[in-house]
């Protein structure tokens, strides 16, 4: 499995698999796929700017195919007071790669995009209390739940709250 960030060249492949992922698990993005669908491919390769010090990356784990099959992003923050501070976000593996440790790996190599960036000393995260999947996860990449955000997601017939976790970078 390779890992490595996106680029704009990337952009319509990351599109066509965050779109299934919002039409496939509504309750664990707070964009829907008709949202996101109606952003141009500008806003996609925006989203994976291959600019020196961009203000979010994602990275892409491809098969042995080369196809795209996981992503996890990282933004950063610009103001002076929260610049120490990046946000995970978007971490999606497609069902055929699940259960392999991939979505760790993607975790792992996030934080450490992080870390190299410099400056970066805490990573947060929020995630929907609907995913023990994904909260075990975290847990096991060193995230703490610091607060939960009730009525985050506003579904047909109910509501999913959504979870705050961060970690320690430095």
């Amino acid at each position: 499995m390779l890992i490595r960030r996106l680029t704009p060249s990337d952009a319509p492949t990351y599109r066509a698999l965050m779109l299934d992922a919002y039409s496939a698990h509504p309750e664990a993005f707070s964009s829907t796929s008709h949202e996101r669908a109606n952003k141009s491919l500008g806003w996609w390769q925006a989203r994976v700017s291959d600019a020196l010090h961009p203000q979010s990356m994602v990275l892409g784990a491809f098969d042995r195919n080369g196809q795209l099959c996981g992503v996890a992003g990282v933004s950063f923050k610009n103001q002076e007071k929260t610049r120490h501070k990046a946000t995970l976000f978007g971490l999606y593996v497609v069902a055929n790669h699940r259960r392999k440790g991939l979505a760790q790996q993607l975790v792992e190599q996030a934080q450490l995009l992080a870390r190299q960036r410099g400056g970066i000393r805490l990573m947060q995260l929020t995630v929907s209390e609907t995913s023990p999947a994904a909260i075990a996860l975290y847990r096991r990449c060193g995230f703490e739940q610091f607060g939960i955000e009730p009525m985050a997601i506003a579904l047909d017939d109910h509501y999913v709250s959504k979870l705050h976790m961060s970690c320690l970078l430095a």
